[in-house]
């Protein structure tokens, strides 16, 4: 049974190019955040797909990067450490070079990332999760509560708590800033945005790392004093080059992990219920079908993409696509067009919950592919779960407003009105998935 209903809508900003439908290379420009605001970028994207796989830009300050579209090739980038560094950078933010490189998980190469990966994959395995997916549900509960009374809500805004619902007590981090995080670490990734923005950019960037390290800080000085079962605990003990991190290292680690944790499963959790709320068809079948929901998760991630690229920078010669690039160059590998490139993914301007295969890189690939994803996973699954158990139908009550960054896909604001399923329809639909 082939569900979807039509191609993307313009709610998102992602409307998919028509069958012909091309713009001149003369008028992309993949850099100004502005543009992934206000702009359809995906037919900008085709159109590099189809005739500028390696395609070179200059940004603003005159640093040039190469965008890389297509999905084998970003594949190709991504896995490939040994030609392709991490440790100058990897958003468009900091073509210039990012003062962590080098010291943070998401910053390094190996080995030094292999040493900080892997006891933070330990405590995110799949046997850890499902053990925890019961308490994550409390926690997904408590946040869509107050669509419960029926009435308009904005999605989006409630949505900025998720991240912590699945993540939060694995990080360690304490109850009394799970709301305050996510805003700190979106002013972290999108300070232009006027969402987050307080005062120029330098303002905001100033205030949300004053407060996130502040937390931090506090935090690792009480781990080194009694240790836990949790992530910060065990950076606290995590060896670099023969030697134990200090304190500013595992303060940067777990700003790191803190920032790729909250500034991505909120947006798709948003988009995710825009695409249903769309397709009442696809709602219908999830609705009566609760197991659905994992599937219908992964093509939501894949749909849309929080990161939309993650950046690289050459260590020797390389070629792409009959492109050859020098040494020290940056390469700009766009997740978000990979997985809508037509040679991997059939009809991939509709949304499929049924699609199989289904090999989406919203979490990338490679030595770097994300290490929170299966809570991520989880989180949404539950999410869906509960909401296709305790509600009817989600109508929009208003615009979508989209984030300013080239580098997260976001949603800031989504207002919708909620319609609760009835007493005993709703406690059927709680008791199955329950069950499940």
């Amino acid at each position: 049974m082939r569900l979807d209903a039509g191609r993307e809508t313009s709610a998102m900003l992602m409307t998919g190019p028509g069958t012909d439908e091309r713009v001149p290379l003369d008028s992309i420009d993949l850099y100004d955040p502005r543009r992934f605001q206000t702009h359809a970028q995906h037919i900008a994207l085709a159109t590099l797909r189809d005739v500028a796989p390696v395609w070179a830009q200059h940004t603003p300050d005159g640093a040039r990067f190469w965008s890389v579209t297509r999905y084998d090739d970003v594949v190709r980038v991504l896995k490939d450490a040994r030609r392709y560094s991490s440790e100058h950078g990897t958003i468009l933010d900091v073509t210039g070079g990012d003062s962590a490189g080098g010291k943070t998980i998401n910053l390094m190469d190996r080995p030094r990332h292999t040493a900080v990966r892997t006891p933070a994959f330990h405590t995110m395995t799949t046997n850890i999760l499902a053990q925890r997916t019961e308490r994550i549900r409390a926690h997904v509960t408590r946040i869509i509560e107050p669509l419960a009374a029926g009435g308009d809500h904005d999605f989006a805004r409630l949505m900025f708590d998720l991240p912590m619902a699945a993540v939060g007590e694995i990080l360690g981090i304490p109850r009394q800033y799970w709301s305050d995080i996510p805003r700190w670490t979106m002013a972290g990734v999108a300070p232009d945005d006027p969402e987050f923005a307080k005062g120029q950019t330098a303002e905001t960037l100033r205030e949300a790392h004053h407060d996130l390290f502040a937390m931090f800080s506090e935090l690792i000085a009480d781990r080194r004093r009694e240790p836990r079962d949790d992530l910060v605990s065990r950076l606290a003990r995590v060896e670099i080059d023969g030697a134990p991190m200090d304190d500013s290292l595992v303060l940067l680690n777990c700003y790191s992990f803190v920032m790729g944790a909250t500034t991505t499963t909120p947006h798709t959790a948003t988009h995710m219920l825009l695409a249903l709320l769309e397709r009442p068809d696809v709602w219908k079948a999830i609705q009566e079908n609760p197991e659905r929901a994992a599937a219908a998760v992964q093509e939501s991630l894949r749909w849309s993409t929080p990161t939309n690229h993650l950046m690289r920078r050459t260590l020797t010669e390389v070629e792409i696509a009959g492109t050859t690039i020098g040494a020290g160059e940056l390469v700009v590998a766009w997740v978000a067009s990979a997985n809508r490139d037509d040679r991997v993914f059939d009809d991939p301007y509709s949304f499929l919950i049924d699609r199989s295969p289904n090999p989406h890189i919203a979490f990338g690939i490679g030595p770097h592919y994300c290490v929170g994803g299966p809570a991520a996973r989880v989180a949404l699954t539950v999410l869906l779960e509960e909401l296709v158990t305790r509600f009817d139908r989600f109508e929009t009550a208003g615009e979508p407003v989209h984030l300013r960054s080239n580098f997260i896909n976001g949603l800031t604001r989504l207002p919708i009105t909620a319609h609760p399923r009835t007493g005993a329809t709703a406690a059927a639909g709680v008791k199955e998935v329950t069950r499940s």
